[in-house]
């Protein structure tokens, strides 16, 4: 059997995680998240990918698509998830499964961010949980039909 390989994928923000709002987020970092991952699902190659620009985002899903091999995404896209209209036509155009994470729980927030754009297009999503949301959006990826 093929190894798996998600890609795992960050959007605006994320790369201040341990000293951004730790009440919210932690302060666990993307770097210390990302390590987690690997430590935790040695049988997955991983890939990651971060990037404060939209665009950036969309760029790399197309990337995805276009080269074949990943068993999905799991995506974090912070502030894009609630108004990226872009970000969720992406998401539709690739075929590739993407999981929608998020390190807490959105709809214990403000109004703005109970709303996802993009959930509709998404294999599932996952909040709430810390940096274990990464994790079981990993286990998500691995558990979706003809992983």
């Amino acid at each position: 059997m093929n190894r798996p390989s998600i890609l795992v994928m960050n959007g605006p923000n994320l790369s201040r995680l341990g000293r951004r709002e730790p009440e919210i987020y932690g302060r666990t970092t993307l770097g210390e998240i990302e390590e987690g991952l690997v430590q935790a699902f040695p049988e997955v190659a991983f890939g990651f990918f971060q990037s404060e620009h939209e665009g950036a985002l969309i760029d790399k899903l197309f990337e995805v698509e276009d080269q074949g091999g990943w068993s999905g995404v799991v995506l974090n896209a912070g502030a894009l998830t609630h108004y990226s209209i872009a970000l969720r036509d992406a998401i539709a155009a690739v075929k590739v499964p993407v999981v929608e994470v998020h390190l807490s729980n959105v709809y214990a927030r403000e109004e703005f961010r109970r709303k996802s754009v993009i959930s509709e297009v998404c294999a599932g999503v996952i909040g709430g949980f810390g940096a274990e949301s990464y994790h079981l959006g990993v286990r998500g990826v691995l558990s979706l039909p003809g992983q």
